[in-house]
């Protein structure tokens, strides 16, 4: 399928960004929670995969060494729809890995949680799963493993660091539901319902087995790059004292360069802590040194220099 076009993509975009105008004017009320729905779904949606068990096995052609397969749990994939659907998952590159006690192969495989979470309560769908699993690794590396293995006392090989960066994959969006109305959409729905040309990420699809075919077969979601982890911002915080020495406020400036208007920030105050958020850019969390009066505190986002700056009155 070809690529779509960019100014085709330019003009859907418009499109969307009228759409929302035209909430936020004409419901306002509709527009704010759709908006910090999105602020929720996106939350979620951009969560790390999470390590669940280490499978150790070996590789019988072409090289003979240990083989360990990280199976993780990561929301980013999505769940079949049908029981007898393909499975969805994403897989990390087969790497070798060298260490001081031994040379070894590892490869990072996850599924979404529903899946995971169904293998644990059914040993039979769980064996299937993993069944699967060694199927896709013999068939995209050319390799004969066995299938006798066991499950490793620790939950995860390599460092979480590690397996999140090998782990890129992600859905593609969901797709549009008939009862939608126009307030209940998703982004992801909107732009569907724009036109947004099919998905076109390669897939993978499994051959079925003679053995297993009513049980459903697995997907493989194309690679995606992972959401950048928040940072900490540069920030300045003073406390200004009446001629008496007492304290009056507090004064929080927060640098946040990457951020253009105030919107995108995230502002909670409470009497003696303040936490600041923007979606994958920045993370402040700060306990006050005086109590605060959080009712009368201000907040000013200084566009010019990306600046959010904090009075906090001291009571």
């Amino acid at each position: 399928m070809a690529a779509p076009h960019p100014e085709d993509m330019l003009t859907q975009a418009t499109q969307l960004w009228t759409m929302l105008d035209e909430m936020a004017e004409n419901n306002p009320e509709s527009y704010q929670r759709f908006m910090q729905q999105q602020l929720e779904d996106a939350k979620q949606y951009c969560a790390p995969p999470e390590p669940h068990l280490c499978l150790q096995t070996h590789i019988l052609e072409p090289n003979g060494k240990s083989l360990f397969i990280n199976l993780c749990r990561w929301k980013w994939v999505p769940a079949p729809k049908l029981p007898t659907d393909p499975i969805p998952f994403c897989a990390g590159p087969l790497e070798e890995v060298s260490d001081k006690a031994e040379i070894y192969s590892l490869i990072d495989i996850a599924y979404n949680p529903t899946v995971v979470q169904k293998g644990e309560e059914h040993q039979a769908e769980m064996d299937h799963l993993i069944h699967l699993t060694f199927k896709y690794i013999e068939d995209h590396y050319s390799l004969s493993l066995s299938h006798s293995y066991s499950i490793a006392t620790f939950t995860l090989k390599g460092s979480l660091k590690r397996m999140k960066q090998s782990l890129k994959g992600g859905p593609p969006p969901a797709p549009l539901s008939k009862k939608n109305t126009m307030n209940e959409l998703t982004l992801a729905q909107m732009l569907h319902n724009l036109g947004e040309e099919e998905h076109n990420n390669a897939r993978l699809k499994l051959k079925k087995d003679a053995t297993l075919s009513k049980l459903p077969l697995i997907e493989e979601i194309a690679s995606m790059e992972l959401p950048e982890e928040p940072v900490t911002p540069a920030y300045d915080l003073t406390i200004t004292k009446d001629a008496n020495r007492k304290p009056l406020k507090i004064e929080l400036k927060v640098e946040l360069p990457k951020v253009s208007s105030v919107s995108e920030c995230e502002l909670s105050i409470s009497k003696d802590d303040v936490i600041i958020e923007v979606a994958e850019k920045y993370r402040l969390q700060l306990d006050l040194p005086e109590l605060v009066d959080e009712e009368a505190t201000t907040a000013t986002f200084i566009k010019g220099k990306g600046v959010l700056l904090i009075i906090m009155p001291i009571p």
